[in-house]
């Protein structure tokens, strides 16, 4: 059985004993973390039982030796299901909400509500090699600081704001060590695999929202077909942001989830 993930509980135990109540559950995308989706989270842990999961060779969850979207998204239903949950709101962004949807293919009993953040289910040609290079390139053995790191990231990576995303998963392990939480080397390997959606007819009939940001990519008119023919029920929404819309327009992106989480969101 695929090892359980690291995940945080937020909110109250009691706000998931009404039986119309779902609990949150927000899963973070490429070389990210659960931390990456705290604006969401702080929005419903008032008011909802929230759950925040690192994916797998992310964070502090357990490490792969392969990518495998049925054993990610396994290992994403079967978190859930040890936290005694059986009617998750998931909330999921980028390669987050592609295991999403894998997982709810595999487990749609379990997931009540899937809000899938700019990223659609296709196959996607290379969006990150200047990342994995950047990466690559910093000495973790050699570096005396964060400072260091980012000046060896910004020989592939220019954008600032990129490269202090990747700072966020750098750490100093107990002996001091400078390293990634991401498992870089399958990632570096592996791209191909997690860039693909080997997968065709119907795989979700449930509640499914698709959010665009009008100025990403990830999502074009040319997917609909497919998302259409995946998930028949499938709506859309969008936000004028562009891919990391959460961040840029937290609360639109917030008030939209409220609205479809309740929904209200016709």
């Amino acid at each position: 059985m695929p090892e359980l993930l690291f995940s945080q509980a937020f909110g109250e135990e009691h706000l998931i004993s009404s039986p119309n109540q779902s609990s949150v559950v927000l899963i973070h995308g490429l070389f990210g973390s659960g931390d990456n989706l705290s604006v969401i989270r702080r929005h419903f842990q008032a008011t909802h039982h929230v759950i925040s999961i690192d994916l797998p060779d992310h964070g502090r969850s357990p490490q792969t030796q392969h990518f495998s979207f049925d054993v990610w998204a396994q290992q994403v239903i079967n978190t859930i299901q040890s936290l005694h949950i059986d009617k998750a709101f998931v909330i999921a962004h980028s390669l987050g909400g592609k295991i999403s949807m894998r997982a709810a293919s595999l487990a749609p009993g379990l997931i009540d509500k899937l809000v899938v953040m700019d990223i659609a289910p296709v196959k996607y040609e290379s969006r990150h090699h200047n990342v994995i290079d950047a990466l690559n390139n910093v000495k973790l053995d050699k570096i005396a600081d964060r400072k260091e790191a980012m000046e060896q990231l910004s020989e592939y990576v220019k954008d600032l704001g990129t490269r202090s995303f990747l700072l966020k998963s750098l750490y100093q392990d107990e002996t001091k060590k400078w390293r990634w939480r991401f498992n870089l080397r399958l990632i570096t390997r592996d791209y191909a695999l997690l860039s693909d959606w080997p997968f065709k007819g119907t795989l979700f009939s449930g509640d499914i929202t698709f959010i665009k940001g009008t100025n990403s990519d990830y999502i074009t008119a040319a997917h609909q077909a497919t998302i259409m023919a995946q998930f028949p029920n499938a709506k859309a929404k969008i936000i004028d942001a562009g891919h990391w819309l959460h961040a840029e327009k937290p609360q639109l992106v917030n008030t939209l989830l409220t609205r479809i989480l309740l929904g209200n969101d016709k």
